[in-house]
């Protein structure tokens, strides 16, 4: 069984390797089979490419950890998006994302996200 601290702390690790542009730090905290449902693939070089593509777009994009709730082995996350402006002064960005989580990594990931501006979101820049 995962712990509220133990998944909240691969969170946090996991948010700064986003945050400090530390991409290829992040993928030894998802395991090898790590299946993102959002991209349909396995392995993290998607999430990799992804996140990338994330930033060329928005260079001062951050996440932040709004609530992190543990179930089991499942973490579910809201973070809040920063360096993205909001359209029309609607709701800041919002991820939210669930987790399963395997001998202290990530194995799968579930998400969808809100208040992006048009065709910004992440599932759009990757569709």
């Amino acid at each position: 069984m995962t712990t509220r601290e133990d998944a909240s702390a691969l969170v946090r690790r996991m948010q700064e390797c986003f945050n400090t542009r530390r991409f290829d730090q992040a993928a030894d905290l998802h395991t090898p089979g790590f299946f993102s449902h959002p991209l349909g693939t396995a392995g993290f070089e998607a999430g990799k490419d992804a996140w990338r593509m994330l930033v060329t777009r928005f260079p001062d994009v951050r996440v932040v950890a709004e609530d992190i709730l543990v179930d089991g082995d499942k973490a579910a996350v809201r973070s809040s998006v920063q360096g993205i402006a909001a359209p029309d002064g609607g709701a800041q960005p919002m991820l939210f994302e669930i987790f399963r989580i395997d001998d202290g990594r990530f194995a799968e990931m579930w998400g969808a996200s809100t208040g992006f501006p048009a065709s910004a979101s992440p599932e759009d820049l990757l569709g």
